[in-house]
């Protein structure tokens, strides 16, 4: 169950948690056309910080122009309105869930005139995918269920409806005994987690799907960087399950995921089943990070 907070931010006004309704015509409940992020906000030694929330930000609009949907205020705003949001609820550490939605109006596909509303909560949240799997990592299942070919669903965009397809996958996973679902992309190769991008590594490599039927993640580009700052070698490649297989390495990586290990994949063990060396170093960093320890890379966090 979601901890509830104080206040959510409504079109500028904050409401309390319980009155944040909206009308069961909404036309987003119906149709699944809105846009929304996952940020994060964590406890360092100067404040809570909220982590790479510009990149977030730009993603939400970039999500907003892709589906032809014009939010109505300045992005410099919604970055005021997400830091609010943690002021007012007093949060050391949490997820914020900025959110654009097509309002009630006009029925039907197309929503001429419907107002567009946005909606900021926060609450605290602790490990997505549970603290056991940040440390001993997860067994995943390769889905039946594939990733929407990308001119069926344009994967740059983080449209609520897309997530149908990762709903019935991580359900799938969960009910055969797995702790997460991988999706392959529609010509077989690995895509991406229910909600996460993958990585594996094989020969002291790091490899990860390129951005076709994935979704272009703020942790995947912070992983890629801090790996290329370390000297590893990485690149984006497609790759096969039984690639995926033979790795001596693989985790996930996500807002909410954050960096997540990976033991075991349809009943086959990942290296030595356990996380390897190069996946506990990132994460290490990581995590350094966003607990602003590292002032390398301090120009990523916004103290609130």
């Amino acid at each position: 169950m979601i901890s509830k907070t104080d206040k959510i931010w409504m079109d500028g006004k904050f409401v309390k948690w319980d009155d944040a309704n909206v009308h069961i015509l909404t036309h987003t409940l119906h149709y699944g056309l809105g846009v929304f992020e996952g940020i994060r906000c964590y406890k360092t030694d100067k404040g809570p910080a909220i982590f790479r929330l510009k990149e977030h930000v730009q993603r939400l609009y970039d999500s907003s122009h892709i589906c032809q949907i014009e939010i109505p205020y300045r992005p410099e705003e919604i970055e005021q309105a997400i830091i609010d949001v943690v002021k007012v609820n007093k949060l050391d550490e949490g997820y914020i869930r900025p959110f654009v939605y097509i309002g009630y109006g006009m029925m039907g596909l197309y929503p001429k005139g419907n107002p567009i509303s946005v909606a900021i909560a926060a609450w605290p949240w602790g490990k997505y995918l549970g603290e056991e799997g940040l440390t001993k990592g997860i067994s995943i299942k390769v889905s039946s269920y594939i990733r929407s070919h990308v001119n069926s669903n344009m994967t740059r965009a983080k449209v609520s409806g897309y997530y149908v397809n990762s709903q019935l996958a991580k359900k799938e996973a969960i009910s055969m005994g797995y702790e997460e679902a991988l999706l392959l992309d529609t010509e077989g190769y690995v895509s991406e987690g229910s909600a996460e991008n993958i990585f594996v590594v094989r020969n002291g490599l790091i490899k990860t799907t390129p951005l076709t039927s994935i979704l272009e993640g703020i942790t995947r580009d912070t992983i890629m960087k801090m790996a290329k700052d370390e000297n590893i070698e990485i690149v984006e490649a497609r790759f096969t399950r039984d690639e995926l297989y033979i790795a001596e390495e693989a985790f996930f990586t996500g807002t909410a995921s954050e960096i997540t290990p990976i033991r075991e994949v349809d009943n086959r063990k990942i290296g030595r089943g356990c996380p390897g060396e190069i996946t506990k170093k990132l994460q290490s960093l990581y995590f350094d990070t966003v607990k602003g320890k590292l002032s390398k890379y301090g120009h990523w966090l916004t103290y609130v």
